[in-house]
């Protein structure tokens, strides 16, 4: 018995409306968060976790609209995109935090010139920076932040339904949250930053009064060996400056998102 045409075009329009419209929101939050979006994650390896989490995530997605004409279904679709790509961007800028403060500190202590590679991001950045990442990402995986990310986005889809634009405001707490890139930076550098500060005024001091002492010989080890303490005795705060951020991210997606 042949299906009618408009029972078939209903089949597909709700097929549509239940998993592909999901599917670009979560693509483009692969595309752009933390560990997920690291360019030494495959892009195959990236669409698949996409497909997964679409099927995963589905039967939670309170969808209203199936397919469109090929002009309002490419304007959801890139809708969609975009509302991922901004919560994955609120979660990225706290690991660029990291890296701002792992250059503030290492131009304190002489280590500016030690590079290495970022695989999050495929380029150079100082060593430091690249410690802070990977504990970073220790601490966001040990307290379950994919696990979190993953609830937001099924969430995301009540907060912020399927066709639904972000207004105005949700637009500036986005931008507003860039402010908080560089103030997780001071948090986290500060210490180290304070103690090398000390260091380089007690030097001043000391060349004016001994004009013939190499600073340079004598001031770059000390400087490095104080940093090197400084980091050690601070290490520990790092995990819950670092928990804040992550909740203060969430809590700014679901802002953004309207809840």
């Amino acid at each position: 018995m042949a299906i009618p045409l408009d029972t078939l075009q209903a089949l597909l329009s709700a097929l549509v409306g239940a998993k592909l419209w999901p599917f670009f929101r979560i693509a483009g939050v692969v595309m752009v968060a933390p560990v997920l979006g690291a360019r030494l994650v495959p892009v195959r390896v990236r669409a698949a976790l996409s497909i997964a989490l679409t099927f995963a995530l589905a039967p939670l997605v309170p969808v209203s609209i199936g397919f469109e004409p090929w002009l309002a279904s490419g304007v959801i679709a890139v809708h969609e995109v975009l509302v991922g790509i901004a919560m994955g961007f609120c979660l990225q800028m706290i690991f660029d935090g990291l890296v701002i403060a792992g250059q503030t500190v290492a131009m304190s202590m002489g280590l500016g010139f030690a590079m290495l590679v970022d695989p999050q991001r495929g380029v150079s950045v100082p060593v430091l920076s690249q410690f802070f990442v990977i504990l970073g990402i220790l601490v966001f995986l040990s307290v379950g932040g994919h696990l979190a990310l993953i609830r937001m986005l099924a969430e995301s889809f009540s907060l912020l339904p399927v066709g639904a634009t972000l207004s105005t405001d949700s637009l500036w707490t986005l931008l507003s949250w860039g402010s908080e890139m560089f103030a997780g930076a001071v948090r986290i550098a500060i210490p180290a930053v304070t103690a090398l500060l000390v260091v380089n005024l007690a030097f001043g001091v000391m060349s004016r009064a001994a004009p013939t002492l190499n600073l340079f010989a004598v001031g770059f080890p000390a400087a490095l060996m104080l940093g090197f303490l400084a980091l050690m005795l601070n290490i520990r705060a790092f995990p819950g400056v670092f928990s804040d951020l992550l909740e203060a991210a969430f809590g700014t997606i679901v802002a953004m998102l309207g809840g």
